[in-house]
């Protein structure tokens, strides 16, 4: 069955090292031979500033990341394809990955919108306000004042919804995220978990998946063990997770975010994009084949900004 995954970390693995091949580097959770043999329909790829670069370097870290989204994996790879409408989703052969770029963070732009807007043109889908840290836009969930969006945070949020982009409300402070929801019109959470099956601070609790699901938005089940059981998890308790948010209604808005390459420990069997089948077989076990195409793929196509 066909996969779509709302969150990756390649493009950091390959910013950081440049000798890692994205055709089949054993590093990559996420390569082309294991996006084809997990039968990844799409994959969204973060562009991710770390925290150390200097002001004035990050701009320019985003655009290197993009021009590796380019040349490494889209020039190379002619069976990955860039989308860069969401209509390009619904046009892709069987054989072929679609590729999006989203943005981990509006740190890469500061407070010039000029440059958002070129990131939007340059192709990316999904903005995140935040990483974990506070930014000029919001706070995120690690910073401790727990502060909400700013006067530009809103702005850059309309400007989401003026450009039919996902924002994206995972990493964010709690008074962030219900500043963000109440204002975008795409809300996204695409790499978390729910806190009440797992009490970690980068998790959803029940009212704020709630939110999420009455604005025909889409959370991305993620597979950093500590957001699913703690150090040591499995394909059930990941699973637990989606019933729990099933449980809450939201059947219809449940995706997968893996946050491969962006982990460093793995839930068992699902250890990089190429083991994503055995998810969906264990889905399989215990919903409806339409539930878990919903899950896989037709809920984002169904929720999509257009």
């Amino acid at each position: 069955m066909r996969v779509f995954d709302l969150h990756c970390d390649a493009l950091l693995k390959l910013h950081e090292d440049r000798t890692l091949s994205f055709k089949d580097a054993p590093a990559l959770n996420v390569n082309a031979e294991r996006l084809a043999k997990g039968e990844i329909g799409l994959q969204v790829f973060a562009v991710f500033v770390e925290p150390y670069i200097p002001s004035d370097e990050k701009f320019q870290t985003a655009l290197e990341q993009i021009d590796l989204f380019h040349t490494e994996i889209i020039a190379k790879h002619p069976e990955i394809k860039k989308i860069t409408d969401w209509d390009d989703l619904r046009s892709l052969n069987e054989n072929e990955t679609g590729a999006l770029l989203s943005l981990e963070g509006a740190d890469a732009f500061g407070n010039d919108l000029t440059k958002l807007r070129t990131l939007y043109q340059l192709g990316v889908k999904s903005v995140g306000l935040t990483w974990n840290n506070a930014n000029l836009c919001a706070d995120g969930v690690g910073e401790r004042r727990g502060a909400g969006l700013t006067e530009l945070g809103f702005e850059v949020v309309r400007m989401n919804n003026e450009a039919k982009v996902w924002t994206d409300l995972s990493h964010l402070s709690e008074r962030s995220f219900w500043d963000a929801a109440e204002a975008a019109n795409y809300p996204v959470a695409t790499h978390s978990n729910s806190k009440s099956v797992c009490p970690h601070r980068r998790n959803l609790d029940d009212k704020q998946a709630e939110a999420i699901f009455k604005k025909n938005g889409l959370i991305g089940v993620v597979y950093c063990p500590e957001f699913v059981k703690g150090e040591v998890a499995g394909v059930d308790d990941l699973i637990a997770h989606i019933d729990h948010f099933c449980a809450l209604g939201g059947k219809r808005h449940v995706a997968l975010g893996s946050d491969f390459d962006g982990i460093s420990t793995f839930v068992k069997n699902l250890e990089h994009s190429g083991k994503y089948q055995n998810l969906i077989n264990e889905l399989q076990k215990r919903y409806s084949e339409e539930t878990v195409r919903g899950f896989a793929y037709k809920n984002v196509l169904d929720q999509l900004p257009v």
